[in-house]
């Protein structure tokens, strides 16, 4: 709009002078070589302007034809660049394409066509090199391209990548680091420096390598005092037990400048202890656990006062679970500190919470261990192992896809600088099965068996065993398992007396045995074995003594008294090979010895 304005206020400027001297009419005589010229003054000004243009045109012609020469090498080498540029183009689409192939072919020409003055060309070939595996000539053209300072820094950035291929971390720092000093600002050479100053424990010097990047604006302030406090505390782990009053200064800087993290607020309260410094190792410890509840926050502030009983680790790990209500951290800190202080029944409550809620593997491990400790049994105690099995995993340390059990300032994978987290590992396996309705029996104390009574002398029984029983008895003992009737235990009464009506309707009696008693702590039992044949048909043949002791049986007390010295030349004594309680081994139909060839009778 402005160069219009001007084109017309130029037009109207002429039209005016022209109008001017329309108006003051007048002649111009020129006299030369005895030549009179003249003409009006209008016609004088329009002929000494077409005259001037006229010598421009005529100049400009030949200035043309003076430099015609240069003019058509000029545009030689134009349409040279113009088809080497089409040709890097067309290179650089089949290079992102994967074009390997082409990708090289147009670069060889755009480096020909540019003279090989061209970095973009030089790029382009190194770079499908790279892409097709050609390492040797990757390295060859990334290293040509340092002799350039244009394409210096993409060169090493190309050494740098070859070496991390080669697994050189030598070589990788120290392209890295020339990078670094040639580009301040340069972000991966800036992150790959602090990494490998990291992973070799320079931690003084990925400080200082830190700070450099917060002054080349790659960082904010909130990555900078986080991965400060990470490195102070790295530091402070080095010299805790070299130079520990050092180490506690920089482990308190790590904790201020990131409270949130919980390796420092660790160190540091450890550190505070040591220095006898104990309130304020609380006040740390505290801080980090509103923030980030951990299991070694909780276990760090149960140890804080040394010497103390495990009553007062208990309230005072209740004080801490209190801080952040809810916290199913809070509830298995308090359950391993009752666990110590044997308040079994605080245990259970809280375990009782966690599985409700937030049912891990080591929330079902210290139920079993609570069975263990406060009642043993056994039973309950493969319940909660084998809910522990299926059970979701507990949080633990992860960097870059890595499990660990402890924390670290980098990545053992990528040297990443604060790449742990205190997360779920992402494996959901068992996850419907760990949330299976629990029984509420399972979190309920178990009945109190009766007492163990062992006896080591024979007592008076109602129990008399005969070699031979009568038919009537066989036939009431048929549905005997063999297990239990692998042997039978006798007792010899001191004097006997008859069996009234009230005792033959009284329930037997049974006795348990300790669980955990050995074989060889049992008494000695006496037991008669009775032919298998015995219980299915009747002997042709027996002796007077034999008939009189089936007799005997059958007929109830009456006969008892007269029978006991017969018994006793048949008894035979053997000790007990398993516990009472125990159904021995599988029983062998094809042995007559074994409890399933054999049987016993039991008479009132």
């Amino acid at each position: 709009m402005v160069r219009v304005l001007i084109f017309f206020a130029f037009i109207f400027v002429l039209a005016l002078g022209g109008a001017w001297m329309a108006d003051r009419p007048g002649l111009v005589t020129l006299e030369w070589q005895g030549y009179v010229v003249q003409a009006g003054l209008l016609t004088t000004v329009i002929a000494f302007g077409a005259s001037i243009v006229a010598s421009i045109v005529i100049w400009g012609f030949l200035r043309f034809i003076w430099k015609s020469p240069t003019l058509v090498s000029h545009f030689m080498q134009r349409r040279r660049k113009d088809k080497g540029y089409d040709a890097l183009s067309s290179g650089l689409m089949a290079l992102g394409s994967g074009d390997t192939q082409h990708a090289r072919k147009f670069g060889l020409k755009a480096d020909k066509l540019l003279d090989g003055n061209e970095p973009a060309a030089r790029l382009l070939l190194a770079q499908a090199s790279q892409l097709d595996g050609d390492h040797a000539e990757s390295r060859r053209r990334f290293e040509a391209m340092l002799d350039d300072s244009r394409s210096m820094a993409v060169g090493l950035h190309g050494l740098y990548i070859e070496a991390e291929r080669e697994s050189e971390p030598a070589a990788a720092r120290h392209f890295a680091e020339e990078a670094f000093n040639l580009v301040p600002g340069l972000r991966w050479a800036g992150n790959a420096v602090l990494g490998y100053q990291a992973v070799s424990g320079d931690w003084e010097e990925a400080i200082a390598t830190l700070e450099r990047n917060y002054a080349a604006r790659m960082i904010d302030k909130k990555v900078l005092r986080r991965h400060k406090a990470v490195l102070l505390t790295a530091r402070a782990l080095e010299l805790e037990n070299e130079n520990p009053d050092r180490a506690r200064t920089l482990a308190v800087e790590a904790h201020g400048l990131a409270p949130s993290l919980i390796p420092a607020a660790i160190v540091a309260a450890r550190l505070r202890t040591r220095a006898g410094e104990i309130r304020k190792a609380t006040k740390i410890l505290e801080a980090t656990w509103k923030i980030n509840p951990h299991p070694d926050l909780a276990e760090a502030y149960a140890h804080v006062r040394p010497g103390d009983s495990v009553s007062d680790r208990l309230n005072r790990v209740k004080t801490l679970a209190s801080m952040r209500a809810y916290s199913s951290e809070g509830a298995i800190a308090i359950a391993v500190a009752a666990i110590e202080a044997k308040d079994f029944e605080e245990a259970r409550e809280q375990l009782k919470r966690v599985l409700r809620s937030e049912p891990t593997q080591r929330a079902f491990l210290l139920m079993a261990d609570l069975e263990e400790r406060e009642h043993g049994d056994q039973g309950r105690i493969r319940e909660w192992l084998s809910r522990a099995v299926r059970a979701p995993h507990d949080k633990v340390w992860i960097a870059d896809g890595v499990v660990s059990a402890n924390w670290a300032p980098v990545s053992p994978k990528t040297g990443r600088v604060d790449a742990y987290e205190w997360a779920m590992p992402e494996s959901a396996d068992g996850q419907e099965q760990a949330l299976e309705v629990i029984d509420d029996k399972l979190f309920e104390p178990p009945e109190l068996a009766a007492p163990v009574q062992v006896m080591d002398e024979p007592v008076e029984a109602d129990i008399v065993i005969a070699q031979q029983p009568s038919a009537e008895v066989a036939a009431s003992v048929e549905d005997i398992k063999p297990e239990v009737a692998e042997a039978a235990i006798v007792v010899e009464p001191e004097k006997t007396e008859p069996i009234t009506a009230e005792a033959e309707k009284a329930e037997p009696v049974v006795k348990t045995v300790e669980e955990k008693a050995k074989p060889a702590d049992l008494p000695k039992a006496t037991v008669v074995p009775v032919a298998a044949s015995t219980f299915d048909e009747k002997p042709e043949a027996a002796d007077d003594s034999k008939k009189t002791e089936v007799e005997t049986a059958d007929k109830g007390a009456e006969a008892s008294a007269e029978t006991p010295e017969k018994q006793e030349e048949t008894l035979v004594e053997f000790p007990l090979t398993h516990l009472p309680d125990d159904p021995g081994p599988e029983p062998d139909e094809d042995d007559p010895k074994s409890p399933k060839g054999q049987s016993f009778r039991f008479f009132r």
